[in-house]
C-alpha cells in the first residue's frame, strides 16, 4: 500500500513529457507480479515498473528498529539497474509533490550520491554520536538515505560497492545511512529540503526558521513547505496521526489502492479517540502541531 501511494504521487505530478522507469528492488522472499503495482502503468501511461529480485546481498545484515535488510540494496543498486549512469533512490514512505526532472539533471561531477544534510550543525546530540561513534566530522554533513541521487557510473568505476559490502557487516544504529556516510565522507553533493522534507526538518523549518533561511535562504524553504518530497521516516500516516498526515491521505484517495473501509476505520477511530479526551489535552495536541501562522502571512 505504502508504495502504491508513493508511486501515485510521483505520476499525479510528472510533468506532461516525463516517463519514469520505475524499479522495485526486494528480497527473493518476495513475489509483487500479479499485485495492484501491476495497474498503475494500466493508468499511468508515463511509465514502466521492473521488479528486481536481490537473493543474496546483506543476508543477516543488522536490522534495528523493524527496518530490515532491505533497507542496504540502495547502496548497490547500481549494479542492478543496467544501462543508467544516474539513479534517483527513494524509500516508499515519501509523497512526491512536484517532477523529479530537475533533480535527474543535477551534476554530480564526481559525487557518489546528492542528498539532503540532517542538519547536524542545528543538532548537538548529533554532533556527538557522529564524532564518538563514526568518527565523522559534522562539518561535512551527515546526509539521509530515504531519497538520494546516485551517481551509477562513478560508484561503480571506482569499486565502492565492495567497501558498502564490507561496512554492511557491522552494527550501525542508523544502518545504511551510516555505511553511506561513512564510506562516502567528503564525496556527498548536498541538496536542499526539498528532496527530503523529513519530519525533523520540517520541525526545524517551522520552529527554527531563521536559523534554516541562513542555511538553505528563503526560496529554498519555501519551496520545501510548499512542493518538497515529504519523507515520513518517524511515524507512518497509515498507521496513526503524525505530521503532513492530511498530504499523505490525499494522495491514497488518489491512488488504486484505495479503500473505503480502512479509510472510514482509520479516521473514525482518531475522531473516536479525540472526543474521549478533555478538552485541555485537545487544545495542547492541537498547539504541538506546528502551523506556523506568523510565517504563513508573510509569504
Amino acid at each position: 500500500m505504502p508504495a502504491v501511494v508513493c508511486i501515485t504521487s510521483l505520476l499525479e505530478n510528472a510533468a506532461e513529457e516525463t516517463f519514469y522507469d520505475i524499479f522495485i528492488a526486494h528480497n527473493a522472499s518476495f513475489d509483487f507480479s500479479g499485485t495492484i503495482l501491476d495497474k498503475i502503468p494500466e493508468k499511468y501511461g508515463n511509465c514502466k515498473i521492473t521488479y528486481i529480485k536481490i537473493e543474496k546481498e546483506f543476508i543477516g545484515a543488522y536490522e534495528v528498529r523493524g527496518i530490515p535488510e532491505t533497507a542496504y540494496y540502495r547502496l548497490v543498486s547500481p549494479e542492478f539497474i543496467k544501462g543508467y549512469d544516474k539513479i534517483l533512490y527513494s524509500d516508499v514512505d515519501v509523497i512526491f509533490r512536484e517532477d523529479l526532472g530537475k533533480y535527474y539533471d543535477v551534476d554530480l561531477v564526481d559525487n557518489y550520491f546528492a542528498a539532503v544534510d540532517n542538519c547536524s550543525a542545528l543538532r548537538p546530540e548529533v554532533q556527538e554520536r557522529l564524532k564518538n561513534d563514526l568518527n565523522l566530522d559534522y562539518r561535512k554533513g551527515y546526509f539521509y538515505s530515504g531519497n538520494l541521487i546516485i551517481n551509477c557510473a562513478q560508484i561503480l568505476k571506482d569499486g565502492i560497492t565492495d567497501e558498502f559490502r564490507r561496512l554492511g557487516k557491522n552494527e550501525y544504529n542508523q544502518q545504511d545511512m551510516d555505511i553511506m556516510n561513512i564510506a562516502c565522507n567528503g564525496r556527498i553533493l548536498p541538496l536542499g529540503p526539498s528532496y527530503c522534507l523529513t519530519n525533523f526538518l520540517y520541525s526545524l523549518i517551522v520552529n527554527r526558521r531563521d536559523e534554516m533561511v541562513a542555511i538553505y535562504g528563503k526560496e529554498e524553504i519555501n519551496h520545501a513547505l510548499k512542493s518538497g518530497i515529504v519523507h515520513y521516516n518517524g511515524a507512518k500516516p497509515w498507521n496513526g496521526p503524525c505530521l503532513n498526515m492530511d498530504i499523505w491521505w490525499e494522495y491514497y484517495r488518489k491512488s488504486l489502492c484505495f479503500d473505503e473501509q480502512f479509510c472510514f476505520e482509520f479516521w473514525n477511530k482518531q475522531f473516536t479517540m479525540l472526543e474521549s479526551l478533555p478538552m485541555s489535552k485537545r487544545i495542547k495536541m492541537v498547539l504541538r502541531y506546528p502551523l506556523d501562522r506568523k510565517h504563513i502571512k508573510q509569504k
